[in-house]
């Protein structure tokens, strides 16, 4: 039978499917739209059958924000190779996709996925997708975020992308950019929580079973070799979760003993045991500095953590919350 160009372009529209996909599908159905629809579904789920052990690893990421400036979302649709993840259909495809959940907000990837786009599930239009180019295609990772301000960043080639919700401490525009530059830290630095007190406590503890643990060989290897590098200090702790008021007192005292060891006068004291007890805490938080936001240097200022930044930056400026989305 005779499958008109109009009938095709309808289907492809509402499909997301090729062309030759769409004509062929007409033609097994007998020009029926709705039995073309049923046939490229189950080619497609065919298709996604397939592909479900794939490992999708390249993929595109899009961060968009609110014309308010106060919602925002992030996701990653993920691929099998990067030849799709640069491919026109594909790069449009997240784009519709995220443009759908900042209108909707949908709290997870899954009930996203459930979704109408352009009359059909967004689950439904990925694996038709996944039709066409043979490659497994999804959601993997998607967050949304709300508050006053909203700042995003893309990292370049689109595989890493963050939000930041903050307080300006009434710098409007200076702040916008100021947060942003946080998110590019955040891009870089990839930390899991805010502040140490989000650590699970028996995380902690093996953590520092496991640091320990690494140092200590580092240290045997380094001695067993004569590689000639200084020996790592060993440190009791990882995270400030760990340093109580009494292990603080505690350090302070070993300071002070080791002051009137070396015969220091105990009237400079006051003025040596500041920095000390600083670096007693510094050298006991590695875990806090490798995946705590708030305790890491920040990249645009290593001689600050993010948290001084911020509070350098403007009385009442205040970083809020984040949300890191990457793929591969």
């Amino acid at each position: 039978m005779s499958i008109s160009a109009k009938d095709v372009n309808e289907l492809r529209k509402a499909t997301g499917a090729g062309m030759m996909d769409c004509k062929k599908a007409l033609n097994e159905s007998g020009g029926d739209f709705d039995g073309a629809l049923d046939y490229l579904r189950k080619k497609g789920q065919k298709v996604v059958a397939k592909r479900a052990d794939r490992d999708a690893t390249e993929g595109t990421v899009v961060a968009l924000t609110s014309n308010a400036g106060d919602k925002g979302v992030v996701m990653a649709l993920s691929c099998e190779t990067d030849f799709t993840a640069k491919n026109d259909a594909f790069v449009q495809m997240a784009k519709s996709v995220a443009e759908l959940a900042l209108e909707k907000l949908p709290a997870t990837k899954e009930e996203l996925s459930g979704l109408e786009l352009d009359g059909a599930p967004v689950v439904e239009k990925l694996n038709g997708l996944t039709a066409i180019v043979g490659e497994k295609i999804e959601v993997s990772q998607y967050s949304t975020i709300e508050g006053d301000n909203i700042a995003s960043y893309i990292h370049a080639g689109s595989k890493i992308g963050v939000l930041v919700s903050y307080k300006d401490g009434g710098k409007g525009d200076e702040a916008a950019q100021f947060f942003r530059s946080v998110a590019m830290h955040i891009a870089a630095m990839s930390p899991s929580i805010m502040r140490p007190d989000e650590f699970d406590a028996d995380f902690v503890a093996k953590e520092t079973e496991a640091i320990q643990a690494q140092i200590k060989a580092e240290n045997e290897l380094n001695e067993a070799e004569n590689l000639g590098k200084p020996q790592k200090k060993v440190p009791q702790f990882v995270s400030r979760l760990q340093l109580t008021a009494e292990v603080l007192a505690k350090a302070e005292e070993d300071i002070k003993a080791e002051l009137a060891a070396e015969g220091k006068p105990e009237k400079i004291w006051d003025k040596i045991v500041p920095g000390k007890l600083e670096r007693f805490i510094s050298d006991n938080t590695t875990l806090d500095q490798e995946r705590c936001l708030m305790s890491q240097s920040f990249a645009l200022d290593d001689t600050k953590t993010v948290e001084q930044a911020v509070k350098d930056f403007a009385d009442g400026a205040e970083l809020l919350s984040y949300a890191r989305v990457s793929v591969g």
